[in-house]
C-alpha cells in the first residue's frame, strides 16, 4: 500500500503557501525555550489576529517556494529548528507591537545570566522561619521574624545585571515569588506581502520607547523655556518669568528712588 505521507506533506504545504497569499503579513517566530502552556496561551490570546502555524523545517521551505515570488525566498535562512509561522492581516510592525506584549513571567533558572539587577524588596513574606532563614542569609538579605513569618528588613540586589545566577539565588528567588524572567515569541523576520519587503533585526520596546519620547519632549521643552520660544506648552511659564522680571525692575526703580531722597 502506497504511504500517505507524501500526500499529507503536499496539501500542508499548498494549505500553507494558500495563507501567506491570502495575509497581509508572514513572520517568523523563534518559539526556542518557550514552555508549552505559555505557548498555547499565547497562541488562545492572540488568535483573532494571527495564525501560528508550527510545522517542520523541510515544510516551511517548500511553502515559501510554493508561494512562487523570488522576494520570499531569502527568508529560508531564517527558518531554524523550534520556528513558528505567524500569518496575519495586521501590518507587520504593529503586528510586532502586539506579539511583544504577548510576555509571561517566569522564574529564574540556574546558569541563566541576569537581564538586569535582580532585588529583593523590603517587606514581609509568607516563608516561615526555618531553612529558609539561613538561605536568605547567605545571600546578604537582611531579615527578622514577625508574626511567625520571615520579613526583610532592607532591599537587596542578589543577582546583578549581567551576572550567572546560582543555584541558591534560583532558589531563594522562586520562595520569594520573584520572576525576573519573561518568555514569549521572539521575532526573527517579517515579510510584508503587499511590498514584497522584508525586515529583520526588529526591535519593539513600547515602555523604553515611551520613556525616550518622555525624556525628549522634556528636553525640548526645557530648551523652547530657554530661547523664549512661545507656544501653549511654555507660555505660562515665560509669563511667570516676566512678572518676576518686571517686579524685581520695580523693586529696582523703587529702591534708587527712595536713595534719591
Amino acid at each position: 500500500m502506497k504511504s500517505k505521507t507524501p500526500m499529507l506533506k503536499d496539501k500542508k504545504v499548498k494549505e500553507l503557501a494558500g495563507k501567506i497569499n491570502n495575509s497581509k503579513t508572514l513572520m517568523i517566530v523563534s518559539i526556542k525555550g518557550l514552555p508549552s502552556k505559555q505557548f498555547q496561551e499565547i497562541k488562545k490570546s492572540i488568535r483573532q489576529e494571527v495564525t501560528i502555524n508550527v510545522e517542520k523545517k523541510n515544510i516551511y521551505l517548500r511553502a515559501l517556494k510554493e508561494f512562487g515570488k523570488e522576494s520570499i525566498l531569502p527568508l529560508e535562512k531564517h527558518i531554524q529548528d523550534s520556528c513558528a509561522f505567524a500569518i496575519s492581516n495586521v501590518e507587520g510592525f504593529e503586528l510586532a507591537g502586539l506579539l511583544s506584549k504577548q510576555k509571561t513571567p517566569v522564574f529564574a533558572k540556574t546558569g541563566q545570566t541576569a537581564p538586569a539587577d535582580i532585588e529583593v524588596k523590603e517587606g514581609p513574606t509568607d516563608l516561615a522561619p526555618g531553612p529558609a532563614i539561613s538561605e536568605l542569609g547567605a545571600l546578604g538579605i537582611q531579615i527578622s521574624v514577625e508574626n511567625g513569618k520571615i520579613a526583610i528588613k532592607a532591599p537587596k540586589v542578589v543577582v546583578k545585571e549581567g551576572a550567572v545566577i546560582t543555584e541558591a539565588a534560583a532558589a531563594v528567588l522562586q520562595k520569594l515569588a520573584i520572576q525576573p524572567f519573561s518568555v514569549g515569541l521572539k521575532i526573527v523576520a517579517i515579510y510584508d506581502i503587499k511590498s514584497e519587503k522584508i525586515y529583520t533585526n526588529i526591535q519593539i520596546d513600547p515602555e523604553a520607547k515611551a520613556k525616550e519620547l518622555r525624556e525628549a519632549a522634556g528636553r525640548a521643552l526645557g530648551l523652547a523655556q530657554k530661547i523664549s520660544y512661545y507656544c501653549k506648552e511654555t507660555i505660562g511659564y515665560l509669563l511667570a518669568k516676566a512678572n518676576m522680571q518686571a517686579k524685581a525692575i520695580e523693586n529696582k526703580i523703587n529702591t534708587n528712588l527712595g536713595e534719591g531722597n
